[in-house]
């Protein structure tokens, strides 16, 4: 038998421009997590490149002097695709390509194709074609030749890739110009309206439970936790951006009160409007939630950082007002108890967890249960014999807290959400009270 030969990773040449000096070391850190998303669509990088530059060149973006050393860079390193951490304008990524003679694309494009390598689900793919068209639209000026390559899914989404940056919308070769874009896209807009009205039917179905989702800053651990609290598997990967399907679970919050438990697609910094737009259904989950669980990266030294960035996104999702616990995951990884001392101090409210190992999940659970209070109640229920099907509902209802027999009834003191028990008691002596008449 002969193994099929794995494709030969693309030889990736990182560039980044900083305003002034007291910007370096920002763009460094913004560097290097482009760095982590091009290996995560497959790439090697070769050589990241960083440069100070007050203004940006409306045509090379970083100046005739610094493309000419780019290109030699390129040539000496047999690059293949340059990225640039900064956005361009359609001018500049031509007119950089041209020079270079290397593909060219920027952050934006990149995480776009990152989307695209991970869409699963016909759901997650639509809002990555829709994504990427849309920011294909506004890449028009002077990219013709380009654009002969977009057009039906491929690449991640069906048939063959070519490329970081051209999977997804991008490789069957179809006439397309400004009207046939925007006819799929609006065609594409359609399917997601009818996805978000389904989504929207289901979340009214699931409102008499606890809803809990959870949010985060990407490869913070979300579907790791999930899989702690519910005590299953669903999909785990190190890699960024490896959950784009939001997932839910039921999970036990209480004896026999069970909540939902929904993880949603990892945040980042600089993400694209564009998918913002594209994946509103899924990231609706968010803002339609009871409790919202942040979790971050305890043992990741820009934790501040991204902790703002998915607290900034949670305000723009319409969020801020919803209960939220901070959980500082991957604890386990804080081999110095100063340091964990000290983010416990910072972040008072925050709750410690190690999802991988299991540990401080009941005190998780427990700070759920306090923000939950106010929608559980205790009701008092008396059953005649002759109804015993009542008990039972009841017993499904909520926690049975006692149960008192007597020669003509059964008397439980249930726990439960309030919705689901007010409603129930209600049907139960609306049934009592049409019998006696």
């Amino acid at each position: 038998m002969f193994s099929q030969e794995k494709p030969k990773a693309e030889r990736v040449l990182l560039v980044a421009v900083a305003r002034d000096n007291r910007l370096r070391w920002d763009a460094v850190d913004s560097l290097a997590e482009l760095a982590a998303l091009a290996e995560t669509a497959g790439a090697e990088v070769v050589e990241k490149i960083l440069q100070i530059r007050q203004k940006p060149d409306p045509r090379s973006f970083v100046g005739r002097g610094k493309l000419a050393y780019l290109k030699a860079i390129c040539s000496q390193l047999a690059i293949d695709l340059v990225i640039f951490d900064n956005p361009l304008t359609p001018t500049q990524l031509r007119f950089i390509a041209e020079e270079l003679k290397r593909r060219t694309i920027d952050r934006t494009a990149l995480i776009l194709d990152i989307f695209a390598l991970h869409a699963r689900s016909g759901e997650a793919k639509t809002q990555v074609e829709l994504a990427q068209l849309e920011y294909q639209y506004t890449k028009l000026t002077g990219w013709g030749r380009e654009l002969s390559r977009l057009g039906g899914r491929s690449g991640a989404l069906g048939g063959r890739a070519v490329g970081i940056g051209t999977r997804g919308p991008g490789e069957t070769k179809l006439e397309v110009d400004r009207r046939r874009i925007q006819e799929r896209i609006g065609r594409l807009k359609k399917e997601l309206d009818h996805i978000e009205r389904e989504r929207d039917t289901q979340r009214k179905r699931r409102r008499r439970l606890l809803t809990v989702t959870m949010a985060g800053y990407t490869n913070a651990g979300k579907s790791t936790l999930l899989n702690a609290l519910a005590a299953e598997h669903t999909f785990v990967s190190s890699r960024l951006f490896s959950t784009l399907d939001s997932t839910t679970r039921v999970v036990e919050l209480e004896e026999n009160i069970p909540m939902l438990l929904t993880d949603t697609v990892g945040l980042i910094k600089n993400l694209p409007t564009q998918l913002v737009a594209s994946f509103r259904a899924t990231l609706q989950e968010i803002s339609e939630a009871d409790v919202v669980l942040h979790v971050a990266d305890s043992s990741d030294r820009h934790l501040d950082q991204k902790i703002e960035v998915v607290e900034r996104h949670l305000v723009e999702l319409g969020a801020e007002g919803i209960p939220r616990v901070l959980v500082l995951n991957k604890s386990d990884l804080l081999f110095d108890e100063i340091v964990k001392e000290k983010l416990a101090r910072r972040y008072e409210e925050a709750t410690f967890v190690s999802a991988l190992h299991s540990q401080g999940l009941e005190g998780l659970r427990r700070r759920i249960r306090e923000l939950a209070a106010e929608i559980l109640i205790e009701v008092e229920v008396k059953i005649p014999r002759s109804h015993p099907e009542w008990e039972h509902r009841f017993y499904e209802a909520g926690d049975v807290l006692e149960r008192i027999e007597c020669p003509e009834s059964v008397t439980l003191k249930v726990r439960g959400y309030r919705a689901l028990l007010e409603g129930l008691n209600k049907e139960f002596r609306s049934l009592l009270a049409s019998a006696d008449t």
